[in-house]
């Protein structure tokens, strides 16, 4: 069963007379509860193929089809609940907010969504634990290191029990041993809760964890 289907995508931007392509008729299908990683050097297009498949821009030719969403079909409000419904996202940055503790910021897009609070944060509690964070579930992010921040996020993605997870360059602001660490809880956690994963990185440590590794080039995406 596929998760993702691109077909023929392309992405360009256009800036005056000048039109630049990042993206050439990309062709490719993800299967369901898979770990995909996609590799590429920096400004190959790897940010802008996350961001069309997370329904967050649009393509300007071809087909996206997400989860069993055509999302280039669909409008704004419809976009948003896709990405409510059907997503968790982890950033290069963790982007927590700094007034709320680290089971707040967790629990949050699930309180968004319209569920209990205290549904939510039992729930947070439960993911924290899962990254190894029972201990620091009340702590605000100032209190917390930069790997530990990461680890939050990754518990936040999953609040709303996604059926897809896509991460941008997740390792991109840690040390190599925290690197290690958030790697191995963001397979983890995925594969234990039955979720999809594309991870976009130009870190060679990320390209080993995937089922399966695919480079972006300026000919489309190839097997790696």
């Amino acid at each position: 069963m596929a998760m993702v289907e691109m077909t023929g995508v392309t992405k360009s931007f256009t800036n005056g007379p000048s039109v630049l392509t990042v993206l050439h008729g990309i062709t490719v299908t993800i299967p369901a509860e898979s770990v995909t990683v996609i590799a590429g050097t920096s400004g190959s297009g790897k940010s802008t193929l996350l961001n069309l498949i997370g329904g967050l821009d649009r393509p300007t030719k071809g087909s996206i089809e997400a989860a069993g969403h055509r999302l280039d079909k669909m409008n704004e409000a419809e976009l948003t609940g896709f990405r409510r419904d059907v997503l968790g996202f982890v950033f290069q940055f963790h982007y927590l907010l700094k007034d709320f503790t680290a089971a707040e910021n967790v629990m949050l897009p699930a309180f968004m969504a319209g569920e209990k609070r205290a549904d939510a944060y039992d729930r947070a509690l439960g993911l924290l634990s899962e990254v190894d964070l029972a201990e620091r579930v009340e702590h605000y992010p100032s209190q917390l290191s930069g790997g530990e921040r990461q680890r939050v996020a990754l518990a936040r993605a999953l609040i709303n029990k996604p059926s897809l997870v896509l991460a941008d360059e997740p390792t991109g602001n840690l040390d190599p041993g925290n690197s290690a660490i958030v790697e191995q809880l963001l397979v983890d956690l995925v594969r234990n809760h039955g979720a999809t994963l594309i991870v976009v990185t130009h870190d060679a440590g990320l390209t080993r964890i995937g089922d399966r590794l695919l480079e972006l080039t300026e000919e489309g995406l190839v097997e790696g």
